[in-house]
């Protein structure tokens, strides 16, 4: 097996992408091709211990940034690392790609350059949300901010043969994200997607609303990617008020002070283990004609390392060829 990882994507530059590369390619005895600016890459590999290990890099001489329009980008800067990486794929010399930098920009280098599944409308952007008990996949996130019914039902599909496939859960519960549990709540067009669901080949348990992401009524949670965004996003601003409410209670009062004290690393291992991003690492781009994982720019050498596992499980576990063989199931609009 050959995955391709991305060496400038990330907030941090190539040195946590090295590391992880070197430590996946030795411990799950695979190629890792290192894309990038080999001027930055190669004296990073010299100073680690890379003997016997399959580390080839391939020079890539531009780089798409964070705050760049993704396809505009994409197309202005033919020689990025994410274009160089996919066309690896998309010949055939590797097997799948990995990437921690900008999301829209990997998303239109896989659209560009693989292309999309046979059958597949729209390709989406999935995540792994962590609750208590597990995660929770929700797809779509920020790719499709309309969608049609027959959307979501893939969408759906999709993310039921990665959850099953690569995060192993044994026949997923799929749901509809809407404002009420009942079929006849949503949109007209949740509301026909709905109505497919509950005719395809899944385990679909109909409807949920927002508290139930985290809650982990269902494995796999459908939305538009409006709607998908904007819930994400909301979560992800839900850190940082639950960090500064605990500071304000615990600085409340003396007696305060002292729980505070006697409970603040407890209380930070809980949230560590429980919220732990690394261990996923990235999420799936569903629907293109590959294996493509993408990370968050924050990420370091463990979460890096992560996203190649998730990588190497998809190739593994024929995830690709699954959809586009689950897809001829559907029922149609």
């Amino acid at each position: 097996m050959k995955i391709v990882l991305d060496a400038m994507g990330g907030d941090f530059g190539p040195e946590p992408n090295v590391e992880a590369a070197i430590q996946a390619a030795k411990d799950f005895n695979i190629e890792i091709a290192l894309v990038g600016k080999q001027e930055l890459i190669r004296p990073l590999l010299a100073k680690a211990n890379t003997a016997g290990l399959m580390l080839p890099v391939v020079h890539a001489s531009e780089v798409v940034e964070m705050d760049e329009h993704p396809s505009a980008a994409v197309r202005a800067k033919k020689d990025n690392s994410m274009s160089v990486g996919m066309r690896l794929i998309k010949d055939g010399a590797a097997d799948a790609f990995v990437t921690m930098g900008n999301t829209g920009a990997g998303m239109a280098a896989a659209l560009f350059t693989l292309g999309r599944i046979k059958g597949v409308n729209r390709p989406a952007i999935s995540a792994a949300i962590p609750h208590l008990k597990g995660h929770t996949f929700m797809i779509d996130i920020g790719a499709n901010t309309e969608v049609k019914p027959e959307n979501l039902v893939q969408f759906a599909l999709m993310g039921s043969i990665y959850v099953e496939r690569v995060l192993r859960v044994r026949n997923p519960k799929v749901a509809l994200l809407s404002n009420g549990e009942e079929d006849s709540k949503g949109t007209e067009t949740v509301q026909a997607a709905n109505a497919l669901l509950h005719k395809a080949p899944l385990n679909f348990i109909g409807n949920v609303q927002g508290y139930d992401i985290l809650k982990g009524t269902a494995d796999v949670v459908v939305a538009d990617g409006f709607t998908g965004n904007i819930a994400i996003k909301l979560m992800e601003g839900m850190m940082p008020l639950m960090e500064d409410l605990l500071k304000k209670a615990f600085y409340s009062s003396a007696k305060m002070k002292l729980a505070g004290a006697l409970a603040k690393d407890d209380l930070k291992s809980v949230i560590k283990s429980s919220l732990n991003y690394e261990a996923i690492g990235g999420a799936p781009l569903l629907g293109v004609d590959g294996v493509v994982i993408i990370g968050h720019g924050r990420s370091k050498a463990p979460a890096i390392y992560s996203a190649i596992q998730r990588a190497k499980e998809a190739v593994e576990n024929g995830v690709v060829d699954a959809i586009e063989k689950g897809l001829e199931a559907l029922p149609s609009a």
